[in-house]
């Protein structure tokens, strides 16, 4: 278990918090996004002076001039991880180091100013220790925090910023799919890629996301939950979801996931999943897989499962998957035992019911 010593930032209570009533009302039923705390972090970074101004404040408005660089050059990069209840009412955050790491990578390769990994760890831990009134307890529920970073100086030209803006702020979260997700169905796109070699696949910048919603589009069109990307070069390896990384399970037990090759993000859930897999005894391989070969495997019933991952999604199955002229099952179409098994694990370590063997977990209170 992790803690950190006193914050450093200044506290600036909100002076009008949503009153408790209101939200205890969310709190039962918050959905994904799109309920907000009170409370909001901001440090902000200025070339030669580094990062100053560090406050947990009131959430508001962020006030941008028009020719403010990240909306004209998109120097922005963002985090998801969320805050867990504790079985003796307290709260954890899981791996969130890990989160703070890959943030100044995706800085780094937006040529932005790497925030310090402490600073990242005492921001997230402050505004969960100001806002664990909104804490879900509801199981499966947690607290979203979703930290990201700016270019804030106001300019135009084509160049590196030299203002950057950090900030966080919490959303109660349920199910990211509606109902749990039995098994949802993916689309195969052939019209559009997530990412190429040498470009910012491996970044959790918006762009990527951005990039992504033209084909999420084409997948809902098609009656899917998510689209499912192919390589940029030969169109024919599987990379990952839209905002997930993907796992296939077979019927020998083991269990197959796309490598890391700088097209695809690092998933924080994705590694957590190959450390207790291997912790199981599951043979995990980290190697390319072809969609032809998806498509023979859940034919023959050689692929037994599949599953998506993420911090938002956690462990989701996948049911079916669909394309252009075909469509398949996987397994039973629902959530497989290993898929199972492998999410309960995970669920256990993230909410205090289970040994953190691996010194995962940040205690916050």
């Amino acid at each position: 278990m992790n803690k950190l010593g006193p914050s450093t930032l200044s506290i600036q209570k909100s002076l009008m918090p949503l009153p408790d009533a209101d939200r205890s009302a969310l709190l039962d039923n918050p959905g994904f996004g799109k309920a907000f705390s009170d409370h909001m972090v901001t440090i902000r970074y200025t070339e030669g002076r580094g990062w100053h101004d560090g406050k947990v404040e009131a959430r508001g408005m962020l006030p941008l001039d028009p020719s403010t660089m990240v909306l004209h050059y998109a120097q922005e990069i963002f985090e998801g991880l969320k805050a867990y209840p504790q079985p003796d009412g307290g709260a954890a955050l899981f791996r969130p180091d890990a989160n703070a790491r890959r943030f100044q990578k995706s800085a780094t390769r937006l040529a932005m100013a790497p925030l310090p990994e402490e600073l990242f760890l005492e921001a997230v831990h402050a505004i969960v220790s100001e806002d664990r009134g909104w804490i879900p307890r509801a199981e499966g529920s947690a607290l979203y925090l979703r930290p990201f970073m700016i270019a804030t100086e106001a300019a135009l030209g084509v160049r590196p910023s030299s203002e950057y803006l950090f900030c966080i702020f919490a959303s109660p979260a349920g199910n990211y799919f509606k109902g749990g997700a039995a098994g949802i169905t993916l689309w195969v796109s052939e019209n559009y890629i997530r990412a190429a070699p040498g470009g910012t696949g491996e970044a959790k910048c918006g762009g990527n996301y951005a990039a992504s919603l033209a084909a999420q589009a084409e997948a809902t069109r098609e009656g899917c939950d998510q689209v499912v990307f192919l390589d940029a070069v030969e169109k024919r390896w599987v990379e990952e979801l839209g905002g997930m990384n993907i796992f296939f399970v077979f019927e020998d037990g083991s269990i197959q996931t796309p490598p890391l090759t700088g097209t695809i993000l690092p998933g924080i859930t994705r590694d957590s999943l190959i450390v207790l897999a291997r912790d199981m005894g599951i043979t995990v391989r980290e190697e390319p897989y072809s969609i032809q070969q998806w498509k023979e495997d859940a034919a023959s019933g050689r692929l037994a499962e599949a599953f998506a991952c993420g911090t938002a999604a956690v462990v989701t199955p996948i049911g079916k998957v669909k394309g252009n002229g075909f469509e398949g099952q996987i397994g039973t179409g629902e959530a497989g035992p290993v898929t199972t098994r492998l999410k309960t694990a995970l669920l256990d370590i993230q909410n205090g019911r289970a040994e953190d063997k691996h010194g995962w977990i940040h205690r916050v209170f």
